[in-house]
């Protein structure tokens, strides 16, 4: 480390923030269902939440070469450039966070890396290739894989719950599947750690290697690995309190049954991914995830305005991130002057954000179950849509135990005593 240069020390900072907004942005991907379904406390859920992430951290390194090593060549590639695409990351985090909406990390920090290294030395600097198969195509599987395994998971649940007939067995096995998010929501912060904390270890490995301070193709030093865990962590137990409230109740009203299905689908495709080396996006596969639970229970409903706000965010986020990622390493190559106004644009910038998310702020109180801080996102009734009545229209009819039930609730018990029809009034 006697190598760092001051320039180094700034990018490998800004590295380190980077990871901390990602933390907090992507805190609902985990905690989100959990929360909203009572099955833990907010404060409880962060918590355990950044303890896995930041054992997730240790777990694999795959992600983090294809990072430092594949997406971009690092031949001539200079560590302003690094500089310029984590401005470009971190100002789409904030500005994404600021307005709630579930967008990915991941593609903020591709899409201002790309920019910033196409201002830099042009398109050859990007490996098309690796681009196309480790982040484009499963930006676009993921969500889909992820729903379509919640969405059978949800139904297959509800299949086997049919049989419970009576309320303690029905009290019982909500406890259990309470008990079982638990479970699938520590996977889903493990992978996430795994996952996404690996990103800024690349990212930093990339830094080292433009600076002359690793060779091309190096892992992650320790201290690397150590600092990209504890900055994710650290982000995730303040908790994105914001995005929470959309991922758990602004997109569908889930019960424990569907968040324990969109959970244990969302885990099981990101530690796969990461285990292959694809730079998968954790908030598309939870995002997917939930909205294929929520489609999987009978009568449930997807709210289609929160979730088209959030394909539109997933969409701008590569171009958005590389168009400021792009600028900045312009302002970069002008020299010293350059990089300090980037750095101050950073700061202002994320200040801005900061003051105006005062103006509204949204707290742990605000998303747990039955809270009236939602606001729009949280509670707002809407009209199923044309996915939603397709896939009602094909569930399996309602078991006997149920339609037995939906009588007894439905057909209500006389309030008073009724007079016996058969003796005639007395007078």
């Amino acid at each position: 480390m006697e190598h760092i240069t001051l320039l180094l020390a700034i990018v490998i900072v800004t590295a380190l923030v980077f990871d901390f907004t990602n933390g907090f942005h992507d805190t609902a991907n985990a905690m989100a269902t959990t929360i909203s379904t009572g099955a833990l406390k907010p404060k409880t859920a962060v918590a355990m939440s950044a303890v896995l992430n930041l054992v997730g951290a240790f777990l694999s390194v795959e992600v983090a070469k294809t990072i430092s090593g594949g997406i971009i060549n690092e031949n001539g590639l200079r560590t302003e450039v690094i500089f310029a695409a984590l401005v470009g990351a971190i100002l789409w985090n904030l500005l994404t966070w600021l307005v709630g909406l579930p967008s990915s990390s991941s593609h903020a920090l591709f899409g201002g890396l790309i920019g910033a290294a196409v201002m830099s030395a042009g398109w050859s600097s990007v490996d098309g290739g690796t681009v196309v198969t480790k982040v484009l195509l499963p930006a676009v599987a993921a969500p889909v894989v992820a729903g379509l395994a919640a969405l059978l998971a949800t139904k297959l649940t509800y299949r086997i719950g049919g049989k419970v007939r009576n309320g303690a067995q029905e009290k019982a096995t909500a406890k259990g599947y309470r008990a079982g998010q638990i479970a699938s929501a520590g996977l889903v912060s493990l992978a996430h750690g795994t996952n996404d904390a690996q990103k800024t270890m690349g990212i930093i490995t990339l830094a080292l290697v433009t600076g002359g301070v690793l060779s091309p193709g190096s892992n992650p030093p320790v201290w690397v690995i150590v600092s990209a865990g504890l900055a994710i962590a650290l982000g995730t137990y303040l908790g994105g309190w914001r995005i929470i409230r959309t991922m758990g109740s602004g997109l569908t009203d889930l019960k424990p049954p569907q968040g324990f299905a969109a959970q244990t689908s969302a885990a099981t495709v990101i530690l796969a991914s990461s285990h292959l080396g694809f730079s998968l996006s954790t908030t598309q596969s939870c995002s997917g995830a939930v909205m294929g639970a929520g489609l999987g229970r009978r009568g449930g409903v997807v709210r289609w305005s929160t979730a088209t706000r959030m394909f539109v965010a997933w969409g701008l986020t590569l171009p958005a991130a590389g168009l400021v990622g792009a600028g900045a390493e312009f302002l970069t190559k002008q020299g010293t002057w350059g990089v300090v106004l980037v750095a101050v644009l950073l700061v202002a910038g994320s200040g801005a954000i900061w003051i105006l998310s005062r103006r509204r702020p949204v707290g742990h109180g605000d998303v747990a179950p039955g809270s009236q801080g939602g606001g729009p996102l949280a509670g707002d009734a809407e009209p199923a849509g044309v996915v939603t009545t397709a896939i009602a229209a094909v569930s399996p009819p309602p078991t006997a135990a149920q339609a037995q039930q939906d009588l007894k609730t439905t057909i209500p018990a006389p309030a008073g005593p009724v007079a016996d029809p058969a003796r005639p009034a007395t007078v």
